[in-house]
């Protein structure tokens, strides 16, 4: 198998191992990208076939497909953020989010949905945003992110997956079938996928279009230079201008080395580190915040787990791990919170980890893993005064922590979650349902779990929660007070500072974001080129 950046590496693209750096080092450019993942990654392509010369920083190492080996022990330390051990300060939500070159886009599953309408509808009224698709008389705004959803359909093959889902998602389809439920084909991003099932892990065979595989190559070949295992610590600033970046080395187990110094200087500064270390970074750095809205809004679509035993194998490790979606409840008529219903992959490091119960009932779980069907509710938070996300905080070190409170209304939105999948799980035939909740047991009818899931304690560190998706923190809005940055990315208060990546969304999506992260900042690298190129 091809493995085009060692390829790229050899035919003499510019990347430079930072860990490797003996003494101080001085760069300019004319643009320099903090991230490479959906927003910095995108960004990288479009600027530097532009013209513009591009400076891409990555606090993570540069792998690419002969290293990965699908195996999560290699994985989770190499590519995931703190070892995929990162989680919310209080420990009571784990997330995963990708830190390598090609972020998470590298390790995501894949699943590509364009921004829900009523997501949009909501931007419009309480941020003054005008994304939508149609207005007035069926016209497109002239906002639309139509446009450029179309242009990363097209770049990354982004297209409705046409293989038969695996077991784990098939359940998820037939329960909907039964109960008339409402569900979805996903869309993937993938060129040539063996349907291999190991997504989460690094693709061997360069089928997934990530970053990593389209447009960080690209931007290489185009001349852009990469710096892997970097830290950005503090912009530097004065007046309405950034003036210069600080960063450091990062050591073998990532963390800064201060020991040396890199220094540079860029005529554009584009933030582009995810949805934690982005507004990280900007507190570092002390930029103006006369919104009082930076590092706070930040939303996890925070994510319950329910487990099914099924008579027939799962197996869900293999095949797409993501393929089938229901909206049925993402939208509710009342004031209760939304979920979407999807389903994970099924590997055995992931769910040992995040199975709850004691020795002997644990270790039974684990001897049935390939009967075992999982299924995930991820909650729309940030569409309500009681779901108002977290706040990126700075540790003593100056390194970023989550605080995320969990209110009355999300526990609510977590039962009503916990009480949809097990219905549904049953309705597929599920032989025994468990919420995974510590105080859950294996229960082998519907009606026996509809009482058992009401009388659940909702507390942190019984019911297990996750996430995968970090979104706002910097968040974009028309007007200077109800936001971080415009709706373009650029801070309303730093002329040459965009924020290009999840941490500008406004609130949860209500959806996977990479697809909705792809078209914004296709459109607002298109409009920043018109500025510094004209």
């Amino acid at each position: 198998m091809n493995d085009p950046i060692k390829q790229g590496l050899a035919s003499g693209w510019k990347h430079l191992d930072a860990s490797r750096f003996s003494d101080d080092q001085q760069f300019e450019c004319d643009v320099v990208i903090i991230g490479t993942g959906a927003g910095g990654g995108m960004a990288a392509e479009i600027l530097t076939q532009a013209g513009l010369s591009v400076l891409m920083l990555e606090h993570g190492a540069l792998h690419s497909s002969s290293d990965f080996r699908q195996q999560e022990r290699w994985a989770y330390p190499h590519l995931y953020q703190d070892g995929a051990a990162r989680k919310t300060k209080d420990q009571a939500i784990a997330i995963l989010q990708g830190r390598t070159v090609g972020g998470s886009t590298t390790v995501n599953w894949t699943t590509s949905i364009r921004t829900p309408k009523p997501t949009l509808d909501y931007w419009h009224s309480e941020f003054g945003l005008d994304f939508r698709s149609e207005q007035g008389a069926e016209q497109a705004s002239e906002q639309s992110l139509d446009p450029y959803f179309a242009k990363a359909a097209g770049r990354l093959h982004i297209s409705e997956w046409q293989v038969p889902p695996n077991a784990n998602n098939e359940m998820l389809r037939r329960g909907c079938q039964r109960l008339g439920w409402q569900y979805t084909v996903i869309e993937r991003n993938v060129h040539g996928c063996a349907n291999l099932g190991y997504c989460g892990m690094g693709c061997p065979l360069n089928a997934k279009q990530s970053m990593l595989v389209t447009t960080i190559p690209a931007a290489l070949q185009a001349g852009a230079t990469l710096i892997s295992k970097v830290s950005a610590r503090q912009l530097l600033w004065q007046g309405d201008k950034v003036t210069g970046l600080l960063a450091v080395p990062v050591d073998s187990f990532y963390q800064p080395d201060p020991r040396l110094s890199i220094k540079i200087k860029a005529k554009h500064y584009i933030v582009a580190g995810g949805a934690i270390n982005s507004p990280a970074l900007l507190l570092r750095s002390k930029v103006p915040n006369p919104s009082g809205r930076l590092g706070k809004h930040t939303y996890l679509h925070p994510s319950v787990i329910s487990g099914a035993l099924f008579d027939a194998p799962i197996q869900g490790h293999l095949g797409a791990p993501q393929s089938i979606y229901s909206d049925q409840f993402v939208w509710p008529s009342g004031a209760e919170m939304g979920f979407k219903l999807e389903v994970p992959p099924i590997h055995p490091v992931l769910m040992a980890s995040t199975l709850t119960g004691m020795a002997q009932f644990h270790a039974d779980m684990m001897r049935q893993f390939n009967q075992l069907q999982v299924m995930i509710a991820l909650l729309r938070d940030g569409f309500d005064p009681q779901a108002p996300g977290g706040q990126v905080q700075l540790d003593s070190d100056g390194e970023p922590v989550l605080d995320y409170p969990l209110t009355d209304y999300i526990w609510q939105g977590v039962q009503k979650a916990y009480l949809a999948m097990a219905e549904l799980q049953f309705a597929a035939g599920a032989q025994a349902v468990m919420p995974v909740h510590q105080d859950a047991l294996l229960y082998s009818n519907w009606q026996q779990a509809k009482a058992a899931i009401t009388n659940l304690p909702l507390a942190r560190y019984r019911a297990a929660l996750a996430s995968a998706h970090v979104m706002g923190g910097c968040n974009m809005a028309a007007t200077a007070d109800k936001g971080v940055v415009d709706s373009f990315g650029n801070h309303h208060q730093l002329s040459n500072l965009s924020v290009f990546d999840g941490s500008v969304l406004p609130t949860s999506l209500g959806a996977n974001p990479q697809l909705t992260i792809y078209g914004l900042i296709w459109r607002n690298s298109q409009a920043l080129v018109a500025r510094l190129v004209g």
